[in-house]
């Protein structure tokens, strides 16, 4: 497979065991490059995608010495292909939940469209915890204020294809971002910059443990940082709401068509 010189595949894990390299080999079948980003592993997956990467130079795994949140591996992965002169990034869970097969489709509608933000809308099926499902419409309603109806059709799902430089330039001008609140921010901070947000449908599957499935999300800790989160958005969105009127009345970005 060519290698491309613009785009490539970036998966933040976190002690995401077995499964890490079976999500890594998925991604290699559909994309060169691949780059892993090891957020303070301590589960021996680290040595086992090393050794995948020995013998394919497609695949680049960086390691940050201690857990540090998925937004800051994300951030540290960034940098690194931005010194590396990639222009673009599509990022996905390291755990499975996020569908390979669909890379490539979603990198052709960034080439296509290099100045918009390519996300992914889940598609649920029946391994789907319904509090879950129905948590996150919460979320998406916030999303959906707090960038004046962008068109942003799911806040939480992280299989996307990112610009690295607006991102990763937003990201250094804040403290936060930096763990679960990393994806939703994201696509509200984006959308304010005017990258317009372009949805393509995408199934998630919650594998089972006896599937190799990992989850470190934490309903009370993690709902509590969404809460945080959007609190801060809200408030910054009330100062930010004449200009993105006069935008979305103009159909400036993010609002054209």
């Amino acid at each position: 497979m060519t290698p491309s010189t613009t785009h490539l595949v970036l998966i933040p894990s976190f002690d995401t065991g077995a499964r890490l390299c079976d999500t890594v080999r998925e991604a290699r079948m559909q994309w060169n490059p691949v780059w892993v980003v090891i957020d303070g592993s301590t589960d021996g997956s680290t040595a086992e995608v090393q050794r995948l990467a020995v013998d394919d130079a497609g695949l680049r795994v960086l390691v940050l010495p201690h857990n540090q949140g998925k937004g800051a591996a994300v951030l540290h992965g960034l940098r690194a292909a931005q010194a590396a002169g990639y222009t673009h990034a599509l990022t996905m869970d390291a755990d499975g939940q996020h569908p390979a097969g669909l890379i490539p489709e979603f990198m052709h509608a960034s080439l296509a469209r290099p100045d918009a933000m390519i996300l992914g809308r889940p598609v649920f099926d029946a391994s789907a915890p319904l509090l879950r499902v129905r948590g996150r419409r919460v979320s998406n309603a916030w999303t959906n204020l707090e960038t004046l109806g962008a068109g942003v059709a799911d806040s939480l799902y992280g299989f996307r294809v990112y610009p690295i430089a607006a991102l990763a330039e937003m990201m250094a001008r804040q403290r936060w971002m930096r763990r679960f609140d990393f994806d939703t921010e994201a696509v509200v901070r984006l959308a304010w910059r005017g990258i317009k947000p372009i949805n393509r449908d995408a199934p998630v599957k919650y594998l089972r443990p006896e599937e190799g499935g990992v989850s470190h999300f934490r309903y009370g800790r993690d709902n509590l940082l969404l809460t945080w989160m959007h609190t801060r958005l809200m408030l910054e969105f009330l100062l930010r709401l004449p200009v993105l009127l006069w935008r979305r009345l103009r159909r400036l970005p993010p609002f054209q068509v």
